[in-house]
This record gives structure tokens, C-alpha cells and sequence, in this order.
């Protein structure tokens, strides 16, 4: 798999290396951009765009992991049902209802993704998605002649 499939398609499997890998990438540029917004070196809608753009990096990588899990990309919207449930004001509900839609529905399915995609192993052999995953070539290979 090349660095743009990787980076860019959702079609193929991604295995976990790979998947943390990218992951991690995520998150270092993530808090680089909020770092320079943070100190003044970066404008905040500068940052906010560059979070947004990366933003199909992460959900490439999401779905190819998926897909090497046997699922459909569409289980990717989890993240965004959890996201959209933390976001939300409920403190117009009463007890415990703000806690749990607000903080342990959210933990679960994000936890439960997470476990589901950065520790199980994916589909040995080939499944509807794909043959079995390919190693991305993170360098230019160079061909001696």
C-alpha cells in the first residue's frame, strides 16, 4: 500500500501496526496545531481548519481498519455519535441521565472501538473488503539499475 492509499482512500484493510501508527501521527499534529494556536503562532481558525483537514486522514484509516475487521465502514460514525453525546448539554435532564449520556455512553463506544481496532487482529486471509493486508511503504523504494 502506498503513503496516499494509506492516507487518503478508504478502500482495502489497514493492520493494527499500521492503524497505530497513523493514529499517533494523528494526534502529534493535532496537538501541534493546538500548541501554535495556544501560544499565538498560529491564527485559530488556521488551526481549526487544519484539524478539519485532518480529519480524512483519520477517517481512512478508521474505515481500512474496519474493513480489515470484517465491518463496514459505517461503524466509523460511532465516533461521532460519541462525539455529538459529549458535546451535548444535558444538564436540563435530571439524576444520573447527564452522566451517562454525556460520559459513559461516550467512553464505552469509543472505548469499545478502540479495543476493537488497536488490539484484535483483523481477518486472516482474504474477506469482503480485500485480500489479506499490505505493509504501507512509508519510504520511496529505489530501484538500483
Amino acid at each position: 500500500m502506498t503513503l496516499q492509499q494509506w492516507c487518503f482512500s478508504w478502500r482495502g484493510r489497514l493492520g493494527r501496526r499500521d492503524f497505530w501508527i497513523g493514529q499517533a501521527l494523528w494526534l502529534l499534529a493535532t496537538t501541534l496545531l493546538f500548541v501554535l494556536a495556544a501560544n499565538d503562532w498560529l491564527d485559530t481558525q488556521m488551526a481549526a481548519f487544519g484539524v478539519v483537514c485532518l480529519l480524512w486522514p483519520a477517517s481512512a484509516l478508521l474505515v481500512k481498519r474496519l474493513h480489515d475487521r470484517n465491518r463496514r465502514g459505517y461503524w466509523g460514525l460511532l465516533v461521532i455519535v460519541a462525539w455529538l453525546l459529549v458535546a451535548g448539554n444535558w444538564s436540563m435532564l435530571g439524576g444520573i441521565l447527564p452522566w451517562l449520556l454525556g460520559r459513559a455512553i461516550p467512553f464505552i463506544l469509543l472505548a469499545g472501538l478502540l479495543l476493537d481496532l488497536g488490539v484484535f487482529r483483523g481477518t486472516s486471509g482474504a474477506n469482503r473488503f480485500g485480500t489479506a493486508t499490505q505493509p504501507v511503504q512509508y519510504r520511496r523504494q529505489v530501484s538500483h539499475q
